[in-house]
């Protein structure tokens, strides 16, 4: 990374950091991690991911304020999924790379 790569807005450098910490709650990172498979309702993620249907919702919340992931209502259900590649490409690459052999 050159010098002109880092990003020279302190903005950015915040979000990111704030991204960062999101997702390095164990919990938030498992909702992200079912919301690769695709969409699901909110009662299918808390089952898939072990919490209550109340503190998914939070953690959901909290994921949706950072767009991370995005919703959509069907009647009374609401189903949400990644917001968009960029996301999917993150966490897929992160995963690619805890994968690797290391190469020391």
């Amino acid at each position: 990374m050159t010098q002109t790569d880092l990003p020279d807005d302190d903005d950015v450098v915040i979000e990111l950091a704030e991204i960062f910490h999101l997702l390095g709650d164990p919990m938030r990172l498992r909702i992200v991690l079912r919301c690769l498979a695709g969409e699901a309702a909110v009662g299918d993620i808390a089952a898939s991911v072990g919490a209550s249907t109340a503190l998914t919702s939070h953690h959901l919340r909290l994921l949706k304020a950072a767009r991370l992931v995005r919703f959509r209502k069907q009647g009374k259900q609401i189903f949400y999924t990644l917001s968009d590649h960029h996301v999917r490409h993150m966490i897929e690459d992160m995963r690619d790379h805890i994968r690797e052999p290391d190469h020391d």
